[in-house]
């Protein structure tokens, strides 16, 4: 919900800032999902479905990376009619995930009590 006055400059601002937010959870809501082995279109939807959309083009190099970094690992699946590649968290992205989860806490109780003083403060100077 927006209530300033919309310009493709302003417009294209705000597009950019929460394309920004939302790359910086992405890593987090992957992780979090991945405790069960998924293929990449199944968390896509599961995502999706909790409310965080990722496109295709963010979602599979980013599952790709993650394995890289050694937080997931992945196994392919060829029985069904078509192979699909399972990923799961490992190890690693388990002990990141509950540090990065713990991050997270703590940033959304900062930022909720700056943002509840600012309400506060403009509710005072009506």
């Amino acid at each position: 919900m927006r209530h300033m006055i919309e310009t493709p400059e302003t417009t294209n601002v705000y597009e950019k800032l929460v394309q920004e937010l939302r790359r910086g959870v992405l890593v987090l809501a992957t992780l979090s999902q991945l405790e069960a082995a998924k293929y990449g279109y199944s968390l896509k939807s599961e995502l999706a479905e909790q409310g965080l959309d990722i496109d295709q083009g963010t979602l599979y190099p980013l599952l790709r990376r993650l394995e890289a970094d050694g937080l997931l690992q992945s196994q392919w699946d060829t029985e069904g009619s078509r192979p699909r590649r399972y990923y799961v968290i490992s190890p690693a992205g388990q002990r990141l995930l509950e540090e990065l989860s713990a991050e997270w806490r703590e940033l959304a109780r900062v930022l909720d009590r700056l943002l509840s003083k600012k309400m506060i403060e403009k509710g005072n100077s009506k």
